[in-house]
């Protein structure tokens, strides 16, 4: 018996080994990474509860990268942003901790120790994230006045600034928004747009009840069935394209030239099934990723009498005082937090593994093949111009 078991044992080594020997050697190669300092002002306005969705994915890429605060911490998911802090509570809900009532000077300041400035999402906090019947009504959330000086601090100062999707739509007000488009040198259409694997909303609880009442409010009735994209304007207009009649790639498509200029290694082609706003760019910009969602002639014609483009920016950039600004027109920050431990050399290339491009259903999926490698690439420009 005794044998029997040294036999076992002796088989089941090399598994053992790999099961252990493999997760501390990711683990050793990681602790020998290079520390590189990149102080990031991060700005988080949409946090109703303690997942910190919207940014928990910059934070996790910034850990893995070994990137340091300018005191040499880690980032903290739960600290290292402005915006609206949680503390699970029905009453109180949260306190705000941002720029508001900093002076011109302060925020100079602070973006003068700065690396990079990102904008992740500015749409706020509502009752109805807290289960309350005032579904509509604000806690807190929009663009506001200090984060414009932001903005313009850094494009004076050549700092990288990333903006993305959200952060100049409802509930920023239009001077606010103003401000913001004529410092970015983007301008928003007023639409936004979603795509849904199933528009009837019997079968499907993502179909929002406010998008519904909007519709009706047309003097439409809403009878679509099956995949489509819904693409709503700022005035309350609402256009839905279905599948097969309005346009032919089922999911919306980001792509990305193979030999881009730009030396960006991303998918050539992911699905991007999420919110986007619908963004036009000034000349210097240059294009990294755009939306192709392959409009009929029928589609294409609606395109056209909404004032849209055939192809929607995704990801753009240009240089500016030294520096460079990027504007994302999707969510991509948004992510499900159980992205596990930063810890680990080659984890993103294990996950790009299991998570194929082609799976939209899993928002992981956009994230590893495409979200983090992009981050990671500015990452490392931002922290080259670091002294």
């Amino acid at each position: 018996m005794r044998e029997e078991v040294k036999l076992y044992l002796r088989r089941l080594t090399p598994l053992l080994i790999l099961f252990l020997g493999l997760p501390l050697l990711s683990y050793l190669i990681w602790r020998f990474y290079p520390e590189k300092k990149l102080e990031v002002i991060l700005v988080d306005k949409t946090v109703p509860n303690r997942n910190y969705r919207e940014h928990t994915g910059v934070i996790w890429a910034l850990n893995h990268g070994k990137f340091k605060k300018n005191t040499g911490a880690d980032y903290l998911v739960d600290q290292d942003y402005f915006g609206f802090f949680p503390d699970g509570s029905q009453d109180k809900k949260g306190v705000v901790k941002d720029l508001e009532g900093k002076s011109e000077e302060e925020i100079k300041r602070l973006v003068s120790e700065s690396d990079l400035v990102f904008l992740a999402d500015t749409y706020g906090v509502y009752e109805s994230d807290f289960g309350q019947v005032q579904q509509e009504k604000k806690i807190y959330g929009g663009l506001g006045k200090s984060e414009i000086e932001l903005v313009r601090q850094a494009k004076d100062q050549g700092k990288y600034l990333i903006a993305e999707f959200n952060s100049m739509a409802s509930p920023t007000s239009k001077s606010v928004r103003s401000e913001f488009e004529n410092l970015m040198g983007v301008k928003w259409t007023g639409w936004i747009a979603r795509y849904f694997d199933e528009l009837n909303p019997e079968e499907n609880e993502e179909i929002p009840l406010w998008l519904l009442e909007m519709y009706s409010f047309q003097g439409s009735s809403w009878d679509f069935t099956g995949p489509g994209m819904v693409f709503i304007r700022d005035s309350g207009e609402v256009e839905v394209f279905v599948y097969g009649l309005d346009y032919q790639n089922k999911v919306p498509l980001v792509r990305t030239q193979k030999m881009n200029k730009h030396g960006y290694k991303l998918p050539q082609v992911i699905p991007y099934p999420d919110w986007m706003d619908i963004v036009l760019v000034e000349r210097d910009y240059q294009v990294i990723s755009y939306y192709d969602i392959d409009p009929s002639t029928v589609g294409y014609e609606r395109l056209k009498k909404m004032g849209l483009p055939r192809y929607f920016p995704s990801a753009v950039f240009r240089e500016i005082n030294g520096g460079r600004q990027y504007y994302f027109s999707g969510d991509f920050s948004d992510m499900d937090p159980n992205l596990g431990y930063h810890t680990f050399a080659g984890l993103p290339t294990l996950w790009r593994g299991f998570y194929v491009t082609a799976d939209h259903t899993n928002r992981h999926s956009f994230y590893w093949n495409y979200f983090l490698p992009l981050l990671e690439q500015v990452f490392n420009e931002a922290g080259k111009k670091t002294p």
